[in-house]
């Protein structure tokens, strides 16, 4: 990579001539920063130098409330006691049914599943189902403040659910019906939630599973619970014991008017929880006004969604991007969901979902998109895909081979490989409409968001690898984490690397030009002898190979100042082997393209890389596994997408210590 760019020659969508004309962010620029209008440097510069002005700015374009003067946007406190819109009151919900665009009889929400048949909702019925449910959440006691849990998958009765909750003030947190009994309650028990709404089963694919067992031990598990709500989808006669009622209860006829409770700027508005891999999930809180105004920065300016647009993110309701895509309502575009098996009958699936629900713009997992190109797939030829005119990868970073096969395989797009976290709910880094995409890399950081690399010592570097830090405040940093009153694990979750400056965690590298690449986890980085290497430049390597479906790589350090123990493992293609003839070609590709210090001194074959639900490969916790920590004591089984998957590792690792 040339200091000056990243991949410059390797442009795979250029913005069209008129771009700054035609985009959400052209005209936003034009009508509240003219002065960089045309030049997307210009217009982050002035986002994160003057940030009152900036967020005022959004503040205003949303139409949030009366046009917001910047005198009274941001207080002086450094982070983390930066505080925002002093005095300001709102509500998220009220924003998301609005309309901002849509009609009445428009469709707002398209839910496909393989358990049901399609459901749609036009923005008035979504009204009308949301007054309902708040008000029977309203019966139950629920008020500002309180917590309801829904153990729901990606359906528009979450999404109702979700707003009636926000509608009241009350909190939100959820989990996808696949979680296990012990990851759900590690996430709740610590909130205390009032109310639980869940569903009787599911169908995954062609398997139709019922959780009833589960539900039953969740509510013993939860005694904070005073009222469980059950939305029959597996089997519509379905009930529960106990004191409980159905949704059609919940939201039975009633003329109690639609009230949208206003409440102060950093209200919670829902909790979201760390993966958990490390030890018990955080319970991250975000509050109403961080979440509107930077979702509907992202969403209308970096994606340029707006009325016409039909949005797509392939999600359960345990990963930040659900929140992510239905704040799509947010820009007065549409929202599809999607709840089911992603691979079955075949990975053609979700593409089939873009093609019938006529999306515009479809985001997914990093892993998904590489998991199309190995299976060969060539959605753009077999499917009609003429509306989509945006494609979203996130989870993990998208390797060149990725780009390029969106390009070739789906359509001449712009691809926006952003990257953030549930920290934030947002992402620090993206696209946008008005830069071109090159190929494995991110094309600018994001508006609002002041990203920087530093090394070791606190001092910025371009076009090399630094820690990833975020060196002013921004609005959708979060209220604080559940239970820390004082504010301690907040504070030593980001801010003790460097003091007032929030380190992410992540290696980032940042060119002169401001296009960005992400390498990997900075606590997972491969450094022999001195040569440090991100991992997913090791990724890209491997999983460029036709024979490879999946990589996972380990460093071991030798306390004695060795070059220590490199250790690949690698899911070879179904009715492949690992050779020892495979083995040398992995080493000889990553001693040409990384260095001849990268080459694995063992090569293996795994039967899965652990991942978390959100598609995270579990580095670190592998290699305190592979070191001698039972597998217990580094993840939680629930926060995985296979819970056997450390098995192998565990196996490997007593035979390889012993």
């Amino acid at each position: 990579m040339s200091q000056t760019s990243a991949m410059a020659d390797d442009v795979v969508w250029r913005p069209p001539p008129d771009a700054w004309s035609v985009s959400r962010m052209g005209q936003f620029a034009e009508q509240y920063h003219p002065a960089a209008w045309g030049n997307y440097e210009a217009l982050w510069r002035w986002s994160v130098e003057d940030p009152a002005a900036f967020w005022a700015s959004v503040w205003d374009y949303l139409e949030v409330g009366e046009p917001r003067g910047s005198e009274s946007v941001i207080s002086a406190d450094p982070m983390p006691n930066t505080t925002w819109f002093e005095g300001a009151t709102l509500n998220y919900a009220e924003h998301l049914l609005r309309g901002n665009g849509l009609g009445e009889t428009d469709i707002a929400v398209v839910g496909r599943s393989q358990t049901r048949p399609t459901r749609e909702l036009a923005l008035g019925e979504l009204r009308e189902e949301v007054r309902r449910a708040a008000a029977g959440l309203r019966h139950l006691g629920v008020g500002p403040g309180d917590r309801v849990v829904a153990l729901l998958p990606n359906i528009p009765e979450t999404l109702v659910a979700f707003l009636a909750t926000a509608s009241i003030g009350a909190i939100w947190a959820s989990c996808p019906p696949e979680f296990g009994v012990r990851g759900i309650l590690d996430r709740w028990v610590q909130i205390e939630p009032k109310v639980l709404l869940a569903i009787d089963g599911y169908r995954y694919g062609t398997k139709e599973i019922a959780i009833g067992d589960v539900l039953d031990q969740i509510r013993l598990g939860l005694p904070s619970v005073k009222h469980t709500v059950l939305l029959p989808y597996l089997d519509l006669a379905a009930t529960i014991s106990g004191d409980a009622q159905t949704w059609s209860d919940l939201t039975a006829a009633t003329s109690e008017p639609m009230r949208l409770e206003p409440v102060p700027f950093a209200h919670p508005l829902y909790i979201l929880s760390s993966s958990g891999t490390t030890g018990r999930p955080k319970q991250i809180v975000h509050g109403h006004g961080g979440i509107l105004l930077e979702h509907g920065k992202q969403l209308a300016l970096h994606h340029d969604l707006g009325p016409g647009d039909r949005f797509f993110w392939f999600s359960t309701t345990g990963w930040m991007m659900w929140n992510y895509l239905v704040s799509g309502l947010l820009t007065g575009a549409s929202i599809a969901m999607f709840d089911g098996d992603p691979a079955s009958p075949s990975l053609d699936t979700l593409w089939s979902e873009v093609d019938q629900a006529d999306v515009t713009f479809a985001g997914f997992s990093a892993p998904f998109i590489m998991a199309c190109r190995g299976a060969g797939l060539s959605p753009g030829e077999t499917l009609d895909l003429r509306r989509l005119r945006g494609v979203g990868s996130t989870g993990a970073p998208l390797p060149d081979a990725g780009f390029r096969w969106i390009a070739e395989a789906v359509g001449h797009l712009p691809v926006a490989n952003i990257s953030g976290g549930t920290d934030v709910c947002s992402a620090f880094v993206g696209g946008a409409p008005v830069l071109p995409v090159r190929s494995g890399a991110l094309a600018c950081r994001q508006l609002g968001w002041r990203v920087e690399s530093f090394d070791a010592d606190g001092q910025p570097l371009r076009g090399v690898d630094g820690e990833l830090v975020i060196t002013a405040p921004a609005p959708s940093m979060p209220v604080g984490f559940w239970g820390d009153d004082d504010g301690r694990r907040y504070r030593a979750s980001y801010f003790d690397s460097f003091d007032g400056v929030w380190c992410h965690g992540d290696w980032i590298t940042i060119f002169d030009d401001g296009s960005c690449a992400i390498s990997g986890r900075s606590d997972a980085t491969l450094n022999r002898g001195g040569v440090r290497l991100g991992t997913a430049d090791f990724y890209a390597v491997i999983e460029e190979h036709d024979m490879i479906d999946d990589s996972l790589v380990v460093h071991l350090e030798d306390d004695e100042g060795g070059l220590g123990d490199l250790l690949a493992f690698v899911v070879v293609r179904d009715g492949q082997e690992l050779t020892d003839e495979l083995r040398e070609g992995l080493r000889a590709r990553l001693r040409a393209e990384l260095s001849p210090r990268h080459v694995p001194d063992d090569i293996q074959a795994a039967p899965a890389v652990p991942r978390t639900i959100s598609g995270k490969k579990l580095e670190v916790p592998v290699k305190r596994i592979l070191l001698g920590t039972p597998a217990s004591q580094v993840a939680s089984t629930s926060a995985l997408q296979d819970p056997n998957s450390l098995h192998y590792f565990e196996n490997f690792g007593e035979r390889w210590r012993g």
